[in-house]
């Protein structure tokens, strides 16, 4: 049987570097449940928009040791969007980031488009995307925690995801080295440039924070992307090491590297966890996916 999961608290959190005992009582336990298969975080349930009790309780269970479960549910290709509002609610993510390329709705189809605005960011490409946490380039005041995609229609091949739990690499680079936490938690370790469009309009402000910050409520947080260009990381040997680990760690697949792919009436439910994306191939159909993203962070995790 499964041990519950630890309680953290701003008072134990183990994610503090001065907490050393809650964080080896953290540990243990993390290493014992994490997943280590993909299969382990897949649910099968009905409607999304309607959990029965045992659906909920089961994606709950895999959400609190992995900070994500994969629901695979009986949908299909119906496009409703109220599918993956209602799934998000249901676990306290109410909150939605009115992203630029969102619907009006602040939910965003993730499909191939050519129109001005999309034609140049890499989600609504075919393209391949590497790691990364959902909205990194937000600024301190409007953080991304959850994040929710759900499947209308796969590509005819690839747009597989990796998937890792930020708390994993958290871990791995405390045990190689706490000045890599130390390192990653500076409030100006990571800076995404302002965006500005060809005719001069400040399309997103410049964007300055940690890669790791501890939230109110204790839990760890993580904003990180892999992009070699537009990004400037805090100019110190320790942030430099600490940056090198880190992505010689997201290289290097190991047992909690996750990889599949969403399938019509699938969906992730996450904390906001690092995760890519392959490039795809459509048919007559183009892949289309929705993705909503929370400032809220699933609760009871």
């Amino acid at each position: 049987m499964t041990a519950p999961p630890i309680a953290i608290t701003p008072d134990n959190t183990p994610f503090a570097l001065d907490h050393a005992a809650a964080y080896q009582a953290w540990r243990e336990q993390k290493l014992a449940t994490a997943p280590t298969k993909l299969d382990d975080l897949v649910v099968e349930i009905g409607d999304p928009r309607d959990l029965t009790d045992s659906e909920y309780q089961a994606l709950l269970a895999r959400c609190q040791r992995a900070n994500m479960a994969i629901y695979v549910g009986n949908t299909g290709d119906d496009p409703s969007k109220s599918i993956p509002t209602a799934l998000g609610a249901r676990f306290g993510l109410h909150r939605l980031d009115h992203n630029p390329g969102a619907d009006e709705d602040a939910i965003t189809a993730l499909t191939v488009q050519t129109g001005e605005y999309h034609r140049d960011y890499i989600p609504y490409s075919n393209r391949p995307i590497d790691w990364h946490t959902d909205g990194y380039y937000n600024t301190n005041d409007c953080q991304i925690n959850g994040l929710l995609l759900h499947c209308v229609h796969p590509a005819a091949a690839g747009g597989l995801n990796d998937l890792l739990d930020h708390e994993i690499i958290y871990l791995q680079l405390r045990d190689r080295d706490p000045a890599h936490i130390a390192a990653l938690m500076q409030p100006n370790c990571m800076t995404i440039p302002a965006n500005v469009s060809p005719a001069g309009e400040l399309l997103r402000p410049e964007a300055t924070g940690p890669v790791f910050s501890i939230r109110a409520d204790g839990r760890l947080h993580m904003r990180f992307t892999n992009r070699a260009r537009n990004i400037r990381w805090r100019d110190d040997p320790a942030t430099s090491a600490a940056v090198a680990y880190l992505k010689q760690l997201l290289q290097e697949k190991s047992a909690w590297h996750l990889q599949g792919r969403l399938e019509a009436g699938w969906g992730l439910l996450s904390n906001n966890v690092l995760h890519t994306r392959t490039g795809f191939t459509d048919n007559d159909v183009p892949r289309l996916l929705y993705r909503a993203r929370y400032y809220d962070r699933i609760i009871g995790t």
